[in-house]
C-alpha cells in the first residue's frame, strides 16, 4: 500500500536547545564548519547516516537525546556561540553596508532580484542540475556574505532533478523519488495573519496556475521558491513544478512563465508580507525567467498608465542579463504560437509586441535569449571568452555593428570557497578569504607559512579522503549494478592515495566530451598502469533524461571502468552531486577539463579545484583562457580551424595523453630526498596563492555591484523620477529617431594629410550629414579607423566623435583629427550613431549609418 502523503515529524526542543531551530534553519551552515561540528555533535552516527542533513538527523533524534543535551553544560555553550555567531553575521554591518558608507554610496540599489530556474545550495535541498544552478548558489552565498540585499527566485521542484544510477551494462537510470517539503530546511511564507502567500497566472483555455511560496534563507539572503503542487490547481497545474527541466515544450513553457511572471509577483507578495524593500534591479540568470519583464511592463502599464513603449524603457533600464549559453542549441525555444495563446490576454500588453521580443530568423518560434537581451539594457557573458563568443552568438541583433561593439560585456564568474574549500586550507586562508579588496586582488601570501613537506602531507591527507569515499562509492554502485558481495572484495583495494589522482566530473553533452581520453584505449591503459608512474581517474557527471547520445557516452566509459585490468584505476561514479563533488575538488591532483573550444561558457569546477591546490589540465576554454599562466597547470593545445571533428578529437586527445606521459606525471613522482615533488608543490603553492583571490564569488559579486547593478539602479531610478518622465521621454526620441533614421545619411567624406602619412601624423577628416529632420544633438558623428585587409574591411578599431561646425538646410558638417598611432595598411569611414544620456551603448538601438 502506498502513501497518498509524506511529512516528516520532529521531536520537540527542549526550551534549551531553542536556537537549534534558528541555525538548522538558515542554510549558512552548510558552509560554516562551527555550525556542521555542533550538529554532529549531537549525535555523530545519525549525522553520518543522515549524510550531514541536519533537518533530517534533528527528525531523526530521540527526545530523551534532545532531553540529555538539554542538560550539556558543554553543549549548551557551543550552542550559545554558535547561536552568537550567526546573529553577528546576519546583522552587522558587512561590505555593501560600509560602501554605502562612502561618499557615493546612494547610487547603490536598495535591493536585487535575483531569478534563476535552479539552485544550488547544499545537496539537502536538491534543486539544482550542473552548473547553472551551482553558480547561482555561488551568487548568493557570496552575496550574503558580502551583505548585499538579494532575493533570490526560483521554483521548488518536488522531485529534484534526478537521481542518477548505472544499470548492469552501464546504462544511466534515472529515479525521482519525492520530496517532502516539510523535511527541506524551507518555509511557508505568511502574511501577519498567517495566511500562507500565493501567486497565480492565468493560462489558456481560462486555466489558473496557482503557487505558494516558500522562503529558504541562505544567509543574511531569502531564496523564494514557487511551489505548484497544491490543490487549488488542477493536476495538470499541479504538476508544473514536478521536475527541472522536465517535461515537453507546454509543460517547459509553463514552467518559464510561473519563474518570470509569477517570479515578479511572489516578490511583490514577499515584500509586502514582510516589509523587505522591493528591488530596483532584476537580474535574470538565463533566458528562464525572461518573461519577468514581461510582467513588470503589465504593472507600470496597468498601475501609472504607461504605453508599452514606456514601459519598455523604464523595464530595461533595471534588468540584467546573464547568458552562460556557448551554443545556438542550448537555448530555449518555444513554438510561437504557444508564446501567443499566453499573453493574448494580458492586461494591457499588446501580444504582438511581446512576440517581438523573442523573434528570430523563424516567425515560428520564440527565442527566449533574444527576448533577454531586448528586454536588459545591461548583459554580459560569464568569461572574458564566453563574452566574445556571445558578441559573435548574438551579434545578428546588432547586425550594423562589428563585433566587439555589440553590447554584450562579461563578468568571470567565481566560486564560494567556504563552501569549496577543505576545511584544512580554509582555515590556513581564512584572513585573506574574507578580503574585501576586490579591485586590486592581492596575492594570498598565508601559504608561505606551510613548508613544502607539510603542504604536501596535507595534499595526501585530501587525496586520501578522496580514495575512501571512492571505494565506499564504488562499492555501493556496483552493488546496485547486480554484483553480489562475495565479488567485491577487489573494491575495498581500488585507488590509491599514493598514485597520481586525475578528475573529471560535469554534465556530459556531447561537446564537453566525457569520452576524449578513451580516443586511444591502449595508450590511456599504459598510462594508467605505468609501473613507476601511474595514474588514476575518478570521473562523475548526468546526461540529460532525454540525450541519448551523453548516455551512451557514460555506457562507453563504464565499460572502460569494468575492464578487470583498470577497474582499480578508474572508475565513473553515478548521481555526482554537491556532496561528491567536494571530495573531488579536495582530492584532485588534476583537474581534468576537455570541452570542444570555444563551447564551453566559463568551467567553474576548475576554479574549485585550484582552491584546493588541484593543477588543471584544460583546453584553453572558459575562465582558464584568460587566467592559465603557465605555472598553474597545463594548457592542452586545440586543433583550432579543423573542420573534421573526428580528426580534431584524434589530434587533441594525441595532445592530451603526451602531456600526461611528458610533462604531469613526471613532475608528480619526481621527489627529493625527503620524498617531496617541490617542483609539483610549487606548482600548488602557486595556483592556490594566485588563482585563489581571483576565482572567488566574492569578487564576481562585487563585479556584478560595481559594474552592472549600480548604473542599472541608476537608470532604473531616472527613467521612473517624476512620473516616469524620463521613460516617456526616451521612449518618444527613440521613436522619432528611429522613424528619422532611414533617411539619415553620410552624404560626404573628405580627408587630408599634412605631407606624407607618417607614424605621429594626423588624418584631418571633414563630412557632411543629413539628418532627415533630427537635431545634431540627436545624433554622434564618429570617424571608425582601423587595420585593413585586401577587401577593405576594418579590424581592431578604434573610434572618435567628429565636432559638429555648422548645420544649415539640414545638411550638418563635422570635422576632426585621428592620430596616425599605427603602421602599415589603415583605413578608415565616417558613421552616424543615435545619441542619448539614457542610452548604456550606442548600439542600444541598432542602427548606425555609415559612409
Amino acid at each position: 500500500m502506498r502513501a497518498l502523503r509524506r511529512l516528516t515529524v520532529r521531536a520537540k526542543f527542549p526550551p534549551q536547545l531553542d536556537a537549534l531551530a534558528d541555525i538548522v534553519n538558515n542554510l549558512r551552515w552548510s558552509w560554516h564548519p562551527d555550525s556542521q561540528d555542533l550538529f554532529e555533535s549531537v549525535d555523530p552516527q545519525l549525522w553520518r547516516a543522515c549524510n550531514g542533513d541536519p533537518g533530517k538527523m534533528l527528525g531523526e533524534v530521540s527526545g530523551e537525546r534532545l532531553a540529555e543535551l538539554a542538560r550539556d553544560r558543554k553543549f549548551l555553550r557551543r550552542l550559545s556561540d554558535v547561536g552568537d555567531d550567526l546573529r553577528d553575521y546576519l546583522t552587522a554591518p558587512r561590505w555593501y553596508q560600509r560602501r554605502a558608507e562612502a561618499p557615493d554610496g546612494e547610487r547603490l540599489p536598495t535591493s536585487i532580484a535575483y531569478f534563476s530556474p535552479e539552485f544550488g545550495i547544499t545537496e539537502v535541498l536538491p534543486q539544482y542540475s550542473g552548473g547553472l544552478g551551482i553558480l547561482a548558489g555561488d551568487h548568493l552565498k557570496a552575496a550574503s556574505d558580502l551583505g548585499v540585499p538579494i532575493i533570490g527566485v526560483g521554483l521548488l521542484y518536488r522531485s529534484g532533478y534526478f537521481r542518477q544510477s548505472l544499470s548492469q551494462d552501464g546504462w544511466q537510470l534515472e529515479h525521482y523519488p519525492p520530496i517532502d517539503p516539510q523535511g527541506l530546511p524551507i518555509k511557508l511564507v505568511r502574511r501577519v495573519d498567517g495566511e500562507v502567500v500565493k501567486v497565480s497566472l492565468a493560462l489558456p483555455g481560462g486555466r489558473t496556475l496557482v503557487a505558494q511560496l516558500w522562503k529558504a534563507q541562505v544567509g543574511r539572503v531569502p531564496l523564494l521558491l514557487m511551489d505548484s503542487d497544491i490543490e487549488d490547481n488542477d493536476i495538470a497545474a499541479r504538476a508544473t513544478t514536478d521536475r527541472l527541466y522536465g517535461g515537453g515544450q507546454e509543460h517547459r513553457l509553463h514552467q518559464e512563465l510561473l519563474l518570470g511572471v509569477g517570479g515578479v509577483r511572489a516578490v511583490r507578495a514577499f515584500c509586502d508580507a514582510t516589509g523587505t524593500m522591493p528591488p530596483e534591479v532584476f537580474h535574470t540568470n538565463e533566458g528562464h525567467a525572461g518573461f519577468l519583464g514581461i510582467e513588470r511592463i503589465r504593472e507600470l502599464m496597468g498601475e501609472y498608465s504607461l504605453d508599452f513603449d514606456e514601459a519598455l524603457q523604464s523595464v530595461r533600464a533595471g534588468t540584467v542579463f546573464t547568458t552562460h549559453t556557448p551554443v545556438p542549441a542550448g537555448i530555449d525555444r518555444f513554438p510561437a504560437h504557444l508564446v501567443r495563446d499566453a499573453f493574448t490576454d494580458f492586461g494591457d500588453v499588446p501580444v504582438e509586441r511581446v512576440l517581438q521580443l523573442g523573434a528570430e530568423a523563424d516567425p515560428a518560434v520564440f527565442n527566449m535569449a533574444h527576448m533577454g537581451l531586448r528586454l536588459a539594457q545591461r548583459a554580459n557573458g560569464v568569461s572574458e571568452l564566453h563574452g566574445s563568443v556571445s558578441r559573435q552568438m548574438f551579434g545578428g541583433l546588432w547586425p550594423e555593428f562589428d563585433t566587439s561593439e555589440v553590447p554584450i560585456t562579461s563578468i568571470t564568474n567565481g566560486v564560494h570557497a567556504p563552501t569549496w574549500m577543505a576545511r584544512e586550507l580554509g582555515e590556513l586562508v581564512e584572513h585573506e578569504l574574507f578580503s574585501d579588496d576586490f579591485t586590486n586582488i592581492p596575492v594570498w601570501t598565508a601559504l608561505d607559512k606551510l613548508s613544502d613537506s607539510d603542504l604536501w602531507q596535507l595534499r595526501h591527507i585530501l587525496r586520501e579522503r578522496l580514495v575512501v569515499e571512492i571505494r565506499r562509492r564504488l562499492h555501493d554502485s556496483a552493488r546496485d549494478r547486480g554484483l553480489a558481495e562475495a565479488e567485491l572484495g577487489w573494491a575495498a583495494t581500488a585507488f590509491d592515495p599514493e598514485v597520481l589522482t586525475i578528475g573529471f566530473a560535469r554534465r556530459v553533452p556531447s561537446y564537453k566530451r566525457l569520452t576524449l581520453m578513451l580516443r586511444d584505449p591502449a595508450r590511456l591503459k599504459s598510462l594508467l598502469l605505468d609501473p613507476q608512474r601511474p595514474m588514476q581517474i575518478v570521473i562523475a557527471g548526468k546526461s540529460h533524461p532525454a540525450d541519448d547520445g551523453g548516455k551512451q557516452l557514460i555506457a562507453q566509459m563504464v565499460a572502460f571502468a569494468d575492464d578487470p585490468a583498470v577497474r582499480h584505476r578508474i572508475v565513473f561514479l553515478p548521481d555526482y552531486d554537491i556532496g561528491m563533488a567536494n571530495y573531488f575538488y579536495w582530492g584532485c591532483d588534476v583537474w581534468l577539463n576537455n570541452p570542444l573550444r570555444p563551447l564551453e561558457a566559463c568551467g567553474t569546477s576548475g576554479m574549485k579545484a585550484a582552491l584546493n591546490g588541484g593543477l588543471n589540465l584544460s583546453i584553453r576554454d572558459g575562465w582558464w583562457d584568460e587566467w592559465y599562466d603557465g605555472e598553474n597547470g597545463w594548457a592542452i593545445p586545440t586543433a583550432d580551424g579543423v573542420t573534421d571533428t573526428e580528426h580534431r578529437d584524434e589530434v587533441e586527445a594525441r595532445a592530451l595523453y603526451d602531456i600526461i606521459e611528458n610533462q604531469v606525471a613526471p613532475r608528480f613522482y619526481a621527489r627529493d630526498e625527503s620524498g617531496v615533488p617541490t617542483r609539483w608543490v610549487q606548482m600548488v603553492r602557486h595556483t592556490v596563492s594566485r588563482l585563489g583571490p581571483k576565482v572567488l564569488a566574492r569578487r564576481m559579486v562585487g563585479e556584478y555591484v560595481e559594474r552592472l547593478y549600480v548604473s542599472a539602479a541608476e537608470s532604473a531610478r531616472r527613467l521612473s523620477a517624476d512620473g516616469f518622465a524620463a521613460a516617456k521621454e526616451l521612449a518618444a526620441w527613440r521613436t522619432t529617431v528611429l522613424a528619422a533614421w532611414p533617411g539619415v545619411r553620410v552624404e560626404h567624406v573628405e580627408s587630408f594629410v599634412e605631407g606624407d602619412p607618417v607614424l605621429g601624423g594626423a588624418l584631418t577628416l571633414r563630412a557632411e550629414v543629413v539628418l532627415n529632420g533630427l537635431r545634431p544633438e540627436d545624433v554622434d558623428v564618429q570617424t571608425v579607423f582601423g587595420t585593413v585587409d585586401s577587401e577593405d574591411r576594418l579590424s581592431d578599431v578604434e573610434s572618435s566623435s567628429l565636432r559638429l561646425t555648422e548645420a544649415p538646410d539640414g545638411i550638418a558638417r563635422y570635422e576632426g583629427e585621428v592620430a596616425l598611432r599605427r603602421t602599415g595598411p589603415v583605413g578608415y569611414t565616417v558613421r552616424v550613431l543615435p545619441r542619448h544620456e539614457l542610452l548604456a551603448t550606442p548600439a542600444e538601438l541598432g542602427v548606425v549609418a555609415t559612409a
